[in-house]
């Protein structure tokens, strides 16, 4: 089994991006061919600055490493390492019915979050197939925003299958851990640096307890129960906290008599505890950033290595070799 997952560096990592893909991820490569790589094509729909493009990608990169992947089990690299996507991308785009991007929802969504339309952004589902189809990936850890995306990228092998020949091309499937493929911001929707709702991973004390107090919460007296229904200070904590300090949260939402500041500041406890370890693995990385290119040029050399493998399989089925 091989599986694949990509992020996007396109700011700080955030709470999201750990329980959503890294901390599945990490998971996962203990299970197989693990190859995961920094989306930096996919960053520039958003990331307009070339300087701050590459430093977010270095900042991925240590994150990542910090919570837990493990260059000795797993591919770790940088999308523009491998070229061979973009071909890939081109080859999908000829099969792929205009219909079938109109529909993703994703695009819309970014378009009405005053993202700029362009031709990348609208395309992006045929890069992210790219992505996955390139090396041959049996699994791809996705969130619940995502899944239209892979049922696209599924689609288009079965086009290219159909058109150039049954096993030209693999066929993925998404994992999608129930409870935590969407994981909320602190608005209540998804957690999304397009919607400027994260809750990071990494930082300072005082600005990180700032940013948990933010939470939006209603306006319910102190003595009243509380709504656990949609709770985003609910759903974050039994992310970090243990299920018996879970079950008291929602004992004491149900009878009244907290407010939601003591709701916030256990949540903090349990968010600042458990990303703890995580914190003092990064330090140490920071310490040696030669170590952080090493491990993703070789990464890159192993990745291109089966790319090149399967462009080729490619190329010879659509008549290009």
């Amino acid at each position: 089994m091989r599986t694949l997952t990509g992020l996007q560096p396109s700011g700080k990592a955030h709470v999201g991006n750990y329980f959503g893909a890294m901390q599945p991820a990490v998971q996962l490569q203990e299970e197989g061919d693990a190859y995961y790589f920094i989306a930096d094509y996919h960053a520039m729909t958003s990331t307009h600055d070339p300087a701050e493009l590459k430093a977010n990608v270095r900042e991925m990169a240590i994150d990542f490493l910090a919570c837990g992947l493990n260059p000795e089990k797993a591919l770790f690299f940088r999308q523009s390492d491998v070229p061979e996507v973009n071909e890939l991308a081109w080859i999908l785009s000829t099969v792929c019915p205009m219909g079938l991007l109109e529909r993703c929802h994703s695009y819309k969504d970014k378009v009405a979050k005053g993202i700029s339309a362009s031709h990348a952004l609208f395309a992006y589902p045929v890069l992210m197939a790219a992505d996955i189809l390139l090396y041959d990936s049996n699994k791809v850890p996705v969130g619940d925003d995502q899944k239209q995306h892979l049922e696209v990228t599924r689609d288009l092998v079965g086009k290219v299958n159909e058109r150039f020949g049954e096993g030209t091309l693999v066929l993925p499937e998404a994992i999608i851990r129930e409870g935590v493929a969407k994981v909320p911001g602190l608005d209540g929707q998804k957690m999304s640096k397009s919607y400027n709702n994260t809750l990071p991973i990494f930082g300072s004390e005082k600005p990180l307890r700032k940013t948990v107090m933010k939470i939006l919460t209603d306006s319910t007296p102190v003595e009243e129960p509380k709504s656990t229904e949609g709770s985003v200070i609910l759903d974050l904590y039994k992310l970090m906290a243990s299920e018996g300090d879970y079950a008291a949260m929602v004992a004491d939402h149900q009878a009244g008599g907290f407010g939601y500041g003591d709701f916030k500041k256990r949540l903090w406890e349990a968010y600042w505890e458990y990303f703890a370890p995580f914190r003092e693995k990064r330090e140490a990385i920071e310490g040696d950033l030669g170590y952080v290119d090493r491990v993703l040029a070789a990464g890159a050399e192993k990745a291109r290595e089966t790319a090149q493998g399967v462009l080729e399989r490619v190329r010879k089925a659509a008549g290009l070799r």
